[in-house]
């Protein structure tokens, strides 16, 4: 009889273990176990038997460390508890503006507190409730918040790419991008937003037209613009070379549905034999020398 409560008493904390695990993405905190009558006890006997896997100090991954999507950033805001919101490179992943996850996870909490290894931890004094929403029922910095935040810690390159990126999704707009910059008067990275949204943007023919200037200044071959292949018109072609070269502007490449069908539209062109070099306007008006030693290189590698 003995013996049966104990089964039972070991059924019954299995069970809620899964049951909270299992809303959070395979992971708990020993704060929730206990309050669903998990002894500490039984949690250290879970994690000698590898029942349980410590994630980060007091929080868990339940039954292996084979985490499902998402798992890891759960178990960064579990760590910090209420109130703290994935940031930086965390929220920019989640957002798309960047591949793939950051390795560690970003946090931003307000007020004082400890850290954890593994999990950088942004503190601020207060974080404003516009700053702030919910995706795949995480909490997180808006996409604009995410990118006044990425100000801070990346640099002028790097943080053009990913408001161009942002740009493209249609996450952020210039006037978003403004809003929040005068709100943060101060911040390290405000100057680098202020130069972007202050850059010239150019037009597609401006940009075609600045292309082809480069590519005579640096005495490449001539290409043909506006040349068909297939059933597609290419901005920039070298027949002999099998290279296009496509010019993005926000204004042609701006939505979703946009970024797809410039997707297919190269792997069409690739199955035709021709390798396709996208350059961005940003890239043309500000890196004018790296645009043109990335065709040299190309032209002169005789790729076929």
């Amino acid at each position: 009889m003995a013996e049966c409560e104990v089964l039972h008493g070991q059924v019954g904390r299995d069970w809620a273990i899964a049951k909270i695990a299992t809303a959070q993405r395979g992971v708990a905190t020993s704060a929730q176990l206990i309050a669903a009558g998990v002894s500490r006890g039984a949690i250290v006997t879970r994690v000698r038997r590898c029942q349980l896997h410590r994630l980060h100090r007091g929080v868990y991954a339940a039954g292996h460390t084979c985490l499902s999507p998402l798992a890891r950033e759960t178990a960064a805001l579990l760590a910090f508890g209420p109130g703290s919101v994935l940031s930086h490179l965390s929220a920019a992943s989640l957002w798309r503006m960047v591949e793939g996850p950051p390795l560690g996870e970003d946090v931003t909490c307000a007020g004082h507190g400890g850290r954890r290894p593994g999990i950088r931890c942004h503190r601020v004094r207060m974080l404003e409730y516009c700053d702030v929403t919910v995706r795949y029922g995480l909490p997180l910095t808006t996409p604009v918040r995410t990118l006044l935040d990425l100000a801070d810690v990346l640099d002028a390159g790097d943080l053009a790419d990913v408001v161009e990126r942002a740009q493209v999704l249609r996450l952020v707009s210039a006037s978003g991008l403004d809003a929040v910059r005068q709100r943060a008067r101060g911040r390290r990275g405000v100057a680098k937003l202020r130069a972007l949204l202050n850059a010239p943007v150019l037009t597609r023919s401006e940009a075609e037209r600045r292309m082809i200037n480069l590519v005579r200044s640096a005495r490449l071959p001539s290409p043909a613009a506006n040349a068909r292949i297939g059933g597609h018109e290419v901005d920039l072609v070298w027949r002999h070379d099998r290279l296009v070269v496509e010019v993005d502007g926000y204004a042609f490449h701006a939505t979703r549905a946009a970024f797809e069908r410039d997707r297919v539209r190269d792997a069409e062109l690739q199955a035709a034999g021709y390798r396709v070099i996208r350059v961005t306007w940003r890239q043309i008006a500000e890196e004018p020398a790296a645009v043109v030693a990335r065709l040299a290189q190309v032209l002169n590698s005789g790729w076929r």
